[in-house]
């Protein structure tokens, strides 16, 4: 690659990070933390959350933008060359992570934790019925890669699964469902309900009152994907009227929430600061040195966006 440089504009702790992956497999590359960028017409490579503005003037030699995570709907993608490809992050540790937090929270549905925690805190002991996994029945909104390797897991552990997805998918032991006129068919057998769709355009506000009310009554919510998707108005009725039974909700719009917000201190939700998977600094690296060579060697890379679906 000669005296390419590699330009990492993200959190700069994990760029000394990658910086040290860089130097020990892939010395040739003059690897640069942002605002250090040397010489602007040799960077062909960027990685970043947010990309400085005017890309095509300020590296007009820039070949491929790499998103530091694994979303890439915090970039305006009208600002970007429209030639450039947009590459996510695609890396073993977000994966992992996504999996225990989903994992965990489906658990915790199922094995009905948050009615257990309301029952502490008013004193009460009062065991309710266990049910067996494969009378739960789990539905994943989202069939990549992070959605496929939810639903191994829980179809490892005995889960109903099934899954959604805009496009048709085959995944061994789970229903798969496309479109959205099997939409419906598939919310109305799914009892606890996982969100790992992407933001786009289609599915900004998508988890409202009339998803809901699809659902069977009492179904447990994972929230997982983006904020903008849920429409905040209407969860909370759905909790109020019992469509809802119980929320896990990983992410929010915006964030973080205003003190006031209803969330914070709703009986029926639980909480987490959008950090169900995080990427893994050191696997990251190894990862976009992989698609750097795939992308040398004029192979496809792993992640490349497709503009027009936006993911």
């Amino acid at each position: 690659m000669g005296t390419t440089t590699f330009l990492y504009k993200s959190d700069p702790v994990r760029g000394r990070q990658w910086a040290e992956v860089f130097r020990h497999r892939a010395p040739e590359i003059d690897f640069r933390i942002w605002p250090d960028v040397g010489d602007p017409t040799r960077v062909r490579f960027l990685a970043a959350w947010e990309p400085p503005d005017n890309l095509a003037m300020r590296f007009p030699n820039l070949e491929v933008l790499f998103s530091s995570g694994a979303g890439v709907d915090q970039f305006d993608f009208a600002a970007l060359p429209p030639a450039l490809p947009v590459v996510r992050m695609v890396e073993p540790g977000i994966v992992r992570g996504m999996v225990e937090y989903v994992t965990h929270a489906v658990l915790g549905l199922h094995r009905d934790m948050p009615r257990y925690r309301r029952q502490q805190q008013e004193g009460q002991w009062r065991p309710l019925p266990v049910r067996p996994a494969g009378e739960r029945r789990v539905g994943v909104l989202g069939l990549g890669s992070l959605g496929q390797a939810v639903l191994a897991q829980l179809v490892g552990m005995g889960f109903d699964c099934a899954g959604w997805s805009r496009s048709r998918h085959a995944v061994d032991g789970v229903q798969c469902h496309a479109g959205a006129d099997e939409l419906p068919v598939f919310l109305a057998r799914t009892d606890i309900l996982v969100c790992l769709l992407p933001l786009t355009d289609s599915t900004r506000r998508f988890l409202d009152a009339r998803l809901f009310s699809m659902l069977p009554s009492d179904a447990g919510l994972v929230h997982v994907g983006r904020g903008p998707q849920l429409v905040v108005a209407d969860l909370l009725a759905a909790l109020a009227s019992g469509q809802i039974g119980d929320a896990v909700l990983d992410v929010t719009d915006p964030e973080p929430l205003p003190p006031a917000h209803a969330f914070w201190r709703h009986p029926n939700i639980q909480l987490t600061p959008h950090i169900a998977s995080m990427t893994q600094p050191l696997s990251a690296a190894e990862a976009v040195l992989d698609n750097l060579r795939r992308f040398e060697d004029g192979e496809p890379m792993l992640g490349l966006i497709d503009r027009a679906r936006g993911y």
